[in-house]
């Protein structure tokens, strides 16, 4: 596939630029240390400033992958130490289940614990992910075929996943290597499957949540709870959906998953204002509506993740590109550059953007969001030297 959009128009952040704009983040990530060592950050800022909250978040795992990525670009054992503070904090939580009632365990423990064991050696890291794991199996329904994203399993109208799972996906297969037990991956690989089958439209936009009939387990509908409306995109969804689906071809190296992607990041580009930066929801491509910073991130991570995978050098040279676009655009245009103004690392994220047709309550509009800050960083690591993820 071709890559032929708005993306053209960019040009592409040079290393230079990565470099300085890593220096920049990681110079951000020290200087709130003293803030959010013991206690968690917020899951988006207010006035453009993260709150320091308990560990209870669904985005908690997002800071402590900041200072995993800041520790390797230093070395510096400060950086380390903080992060295997936060392990003590996560491991606390998964053995007490305080507010695990969710499929968002990868989004939590990935970034958090997964990268402190493989890059500390921390066993009660390792512990912790793989409680993390056994918690996420228990949300898989056989009927039908899919984890169950929010709230008690045994109400029917709780019978729904949401695309954003395919980025928990990679703590199961993690899991799987780790023990040798196949049940982990079995789990993940049906659950990507249910996902290609049922979220992704004709047209390849895709659904936030599809519903699935709880006593024959055959598909129900579509829906959505954060983006516009049913039958529109929400950006961060798609985006989910590009990352997610380059990190299943990682895992499971079937064409079909690659397919996706280019279904996926096809649709998207082509819904992109000037600068690569994604309206809150797709169906929007101009006007005063809220951007959301953190798809871009997302989308670019993607991106660099497919180029590794893809073995056309050409095909693998225009991912990298596209996605360096994206991150000069984030750099120039959304980066924080002035710290007394904001804790974060990226402004103008979206987290909850309550509209007349979906079900969510508005918060985190037009602030840094936390996984907006960590992608961003990620990819700026990414395109700084060969990188070991902590989704695989």
């Amino acid at each position: 596939m071709t890559i032929h959009s708005q993306a053209d128009l960019l040009t592409p952040a040079t290393d230079a630029q990565v470099a300085q704009a890593l220096d920049v983040a990681v110079a951000q990530v020290r200087a709130n240390l003293p803030h959010f060592t013991y206690r968690a950050q917020n899951h988006s800022s207010v006035n453009n400033i993260y709150p320091a909250v308990e560990n209870d978040q669904w985005t908690a795992g997002f800071w402590p992958g900041e200072i995993w990525l800041a520790y390797e670009a230093t070395g510096d054992k400060t950086f380390r130490h903080a992060g295997q503070i936060h392990v003590q904090s996560f491991l606390h939580r998964i053995v007490n289940r305080i507010e695990t009632d969710h499929h968002d365990m990868g989004f939590l423990y990935n970034p958090s614990c997964i990268a402190a064991f493989k890059l500390a050696g921390d066993e009660d890291a390792r512990k912790a992910a793989l409680l993390a794991a056994d918690q996420l199996v228990e949300r898989f329904h056989e009927v039908g075929g899919f984890i169950q994203a929010w709230g008690r399993m045994s109400e029917p109208g709780n019978y729904r996943y949401i695309i954003d799972c395919l980025l928990n996906l990679p703590l199961l297969y993690w899991a799987a290597r780790e023990t040798g037990n196949p049940r982990y991956r079995e789990i993940a690989r049906i659950h990507a499957a249910t996902t290609l089958k049922h979220s992704i439209r004709p047209d390849d936009s895709t659904y936030h949540t599809f519903f699935m009939d709880p006593a024959t387990g055959a598909p129900s509908h579509g829906a959505t709870k954060q983006g516009y409306r049913d039958d529109s995109s929400w950006a961060r969804g798609q985006a989910w959906g590009i990352y997610g689906m380059a990190l299943c071809y990682r895992h499971e190296g079937r064409p079909e998953y690659m397919q996706a992607f280019d279904r996926l990041l096809a649709y998207y580009l082509k819904r992109l204002p000037q600068d690569l930066v994604p309206y809150w929801d797709l169906i929007f491509t101009e006007g005063d509506e809220p951007r959301d910073s953190s798809s871009a991130a997302i989308v670019a991570c993607g991106l660099l993740e497919m180029a590794d995978l893809v073995d056309d050098a050409a095909r693998a040279e225009e991912l990298r590109t596209t996605a360096r676009r994206m991150v000069a655009s984030l750099i120039d245009n959304y980066a924080v550059k002035d710290p007394s103004t904001s804790n974060g690392l990226v402004l103008h994220g979206t987290y909850s953007k309550k509209s007349p047709y979906n079900t969510c309550r508005g918060e985190g509009v037009d602030e840094c969001v936390a996984w907006g800050d960590y992608y961003y960083m990620e990819a700026l690591t990414r395109l700084s030297r060969p990188w070991s993820s902590y989704w695989w």
